[in-house]
């Protein structure tokens, strides 16, 4: 049994420990409220941007546009996919990076030739080390989520759509169900579904209102649907930043809750062997008085 010097120091230790990891939780609550009221303010501009480009394809059933293309008419195995995958910097998030990567080796599976556009540092190291080509590398992008870096995704990933080395865009992200439930999700971006879009309108939002596009049908959908684009990445961040917080609060949580275990059972230990060497030194002193005693 350690003796109680080496359990008073393991205690030291443990309680040092928990400095950090109260610190962390601390870290990340406060990422966390700023990360989603920076959400709340830009969802209105982009939630009705999905409107607008409901409204277009209303108008325009039948209109033909690279954004809009059929995949079906492209054999699965011919198809040139990209994916962009969101994980984190950093590690001790729980399973957070491991639910992400494995939502992606999943994707990976299914026929096509693939493209990886990864954001976050620990993505990057994940899929090099399976000798994966990585096609783009945005760094630093998942601890500080912006408009400006969404539109540097977007950029990227759509001049190859539109030079027509991609047929398909998907993302691979986390949303936050709530505070207690995040989910690894893979979403296409592009082609668009319209059916998808049309479905997410309210009845009645849409009105039989004629609406006039200047200069063109193509070139006002050539603006808005990027548009579109960047807000929905930028969301996919902000959630993913959010849900790796939120991941890193429940790690930390449990880990200072083990922490507060072991001190417990720590002390439990260090007072018996205090009181075990109280006994002994006792049991000396008496056992010394007792042999002057008998000498007398």
């Amino acid at each position: 049994m350690a003796n109680a010097r080496e359990i008073k120091n393991r205690i030291s230790s443990v309680k040092d420990t928990a400095k950090i990891t109260k610190a962390m939780y601390l870290i990340s609550s406060t990422k966390l409220r700023k990360a989603k009221k920076s959400l709340e303010d830009t969802e209105p501009y982009f939630y009705n941007l999905q409107m607008a480009i409901a409204r277009l394809l209303r108008h325009m059933p039948d209109m033909r546009h690279i954004f809009l293309k059929n995949l079906n008419d492209i054999e699965p195995e011919k198809r040139r996919r990209g994916l962009i995958i969101v994980t984190a910097d950093k590690g001790l998030a729980g399973a957070y990076n491991h639910n992400v990567i494995k939502c992606t080796e999943t994707w990976l599976k299914e026929p096509g030739i693939n493209s990886l556009f990864v954001v976050g540092e620990l993505g990057r190291s994940y899929f090099m080390s399976k000798g994966m080509e990585i096609d783009a590398h945005f760094r630093y992008t998942t601890q500080n989520p912006s408009l400006h870096r969404a539109r540097k995704i977007i950029g990227a990933v759509v001049d190859k759509y539109q030079a027509g080395e991609l047929d398909e865009i998907t993302i691979v992200y986390t949303r936050m169900v709530n505070s207690m439930v995040t989910q690894a999700e893979t979403v296409p971006l592009l082609p668009l579904d319209k059916k998808k879009i049309m479905g997410n309108i309210p009845a009645g939002f849409i009105t039989e209102q004629d609406i006039t596009m200047l200069p063109s049908p193509k070139e006002v959908l050539d603006t808005v649907i990027p548009n579109y684009l960047v807000g929905f990445v930028y969301g996919a961040l902000v959630e993913s930043f959010c849900s790796e917080q939120n991941a890193r609060m429940m790690a930390m949580q449990a880990a200072n809750d083990n922490a507060d275990e072991i001190i417990r059972d720590l002390s439990i230990q260090y007072n018996r062997v205090r009181q075990a060497a109280i006994t002994q030194e006792i049991t000396e002193v008496v056992a010394g008085a007792k042999a002057q005693h008998l000498r007398k």
